[in-house]
């Protein structure tokens, strides 16, 4: 009986997608008491389901090219998560032409790296803390979940990654988006041996964390591929879903979060949960 009681809790949560929670928001927290970087680069803004306790957790990193975006942009669907009992965590980090790989994925680090420090005395379960991010905001969730070399895997165990409308491969994505501007130049350099360093590529050997892909039906054909690729790949040696929202595109995945026919925080939710 009371496993039946536990479960009748959590189905409202998954199926109905109802807002349960209210919401807490605590903004511009410093994540890096080493660094003072311009703009708040060093900032986060944090959601919580208010009364809720050992609650999951995401760490979300904003789209943007890796050249443009804010913490701020993670607003809509932070609220959204947490209204579904979910604590949210957005980021902001350096941005080139300034920043220089891999001076975005440090941050992300330092940013995942103060969660597991402080979200408990929030109510946040240290063992359910998932990374995420949209466009290059997600290559970053990649990566830093992928890489185990990265320090925070030496003494961190995050469960799984969610990333909405990534690209992956960056040595194939780099010498397209050179050609649209030098900027892009101060991201990765322009040496191959670089790109591939910083892609996905060297770290598909597989580890025990969950991953889901959220693409956009109308998504570019060029990422639908390389998520494809990626998922398939990691789908050999551990749990990873490739999932496709109709009726969105790679910008509305995130603007349109709040809309009645919005599937991704569903999508979210449900993988969370399961």
């Amino acid at each position: 009986m009371k496993k039946l009681i536990i479960l009748l809790l959590f189905i409202p949560l998954v199926s109905s997608g109802q807002n349960s929670y209210k919401v807490d928001k605590i903004t511009d927290i410093d994540y890096n008491d080493n660094v003072v970087f311009p703009e708040k680069k060093d900032f986060l803004d944090i959601y919580i389901p208010k009364g809720e306790e050992n609650y999951p957790v995401i760490v979300y990193f904003h789209g943007g090219a890796l050249i443009a975006g804010s913490k701020e942009m993670g607003k809509d669907i932070g609220e959204k998560l947490a209204k579904n009992g979910i604590g949210f965590v957005s980021a902001n980090y350096r941005l080139s032409p300034t920043a220089k790989y891999p001076d975005h994925l440090n941050d992300a680090q330092a940013a995942t790296d103060w969660t597991f420090n402080n979200i408990e005395s929030f109510g946040g379960d240290l063992k359910n803390i998932y990374v995420s991010g949209h466009s290059a905001g997600a290559y970053l969730a990649a990566i830093l979940a992928l890489n185990k070399d990265l320090k925070i895997h030496k003494m961190r165990k995050i469960k799984g990654a969610i990333l909405i409308s990534p690209f992956l491969y960056v040595e194939e994505t780099a010498p397209e988006r050179i050609k649209r501007g030098t900027i892009y130049k101060s991201i990765w350099g322009t040496n191959p041996k670089d790109w591939e360093k910083a892609s996905v590529s060297p770290h598909m050997d597989g580890n025990n964390e969950n991953f889901i892909s959220i693409m956009a039906e109308n998504d570019a054909v060029w990422r639908k591929e390389q998520n494809k690729r990626f998922i398939n790949k990691l789908k050999e040696k551990q749990t990873a879903d490739y999932i496709e929202i109709p009726n969105r595109d790679h910008s509305s995945l995130i603007s349109k979060i709040l809309e009645k026919d919005d599937q991704v925080s569903k999508t979210i939710i449900e993988f969370i949960r399961s």
